[in-house]
């Protein structure tokens, strides 16, 4: 039987797919350029979740609250970036893409290591559209203590 969903979902992603998965940071990189924190938010489903540093955010709305603050204050002037470093798709609707980036004060044209950081982005496909329903980041150079040490 030519065509079946399970024959699809045996042949993987398709390449529309792939290529809108990977067009979500470019999506994420113009919304910060504009300081457009609906932008930014709307790429999530209502109830994502967006995890940094010190902070977690649940549901659509707060993600946009706490943009909205942020463009005003310590992002206002700053650009981000980022780049694929590998998808992986849990189904037809639902993938992992794992990125590299970070945030680019004013004037910078590289993200110091100090900056880097790595972040994974849980996305789903609904409505024909592939949203965020979590991103989480961590810093991608972390000295962790080495083992055995109290870390002090």
């Amino acid at each position: 039987m030519s065509g079946s969903t399970v024959e699809q979902a045996a042949a993987g992603p398709s390449a529309a797919d792939q290529a809108a998965v990977a067009a979500l940071t470019q999506q994420v990189i113009a919304a910060w350029a504009r300081n457009d924190a609906d932008g930014f938010a709307d790429l999530f489903v209502e109830d994502g979740t967006m995890i940094l540093p010190g902070l977690i955010k649940l549901g659509r709305e707060e993600i946009r609250g706490y943009l909205t603050d942020a463009f005003a204050g310590p992002y206002q002037g700053t650009r981000v970036t980022g780049r694929p470093l590998g998808i992986r798709f849990l189904s037809p609707e639902s993938g992992i893409l794992l990125t590299q980036g970070g945030v680019l004060a004013p004037g910078e044209t590289e993200i110091s290591d100090a900056q880097t950081i790595h972040a994974s982005w849980v996305v789903v496909k609904l409505g024909g559209d592939w949203r965020l329903a979590a991103y989480q980041n961590s810093p991608a150079h972390q000295m962790l203590p080495a083992p055995g040490s109290t870390g002090r």
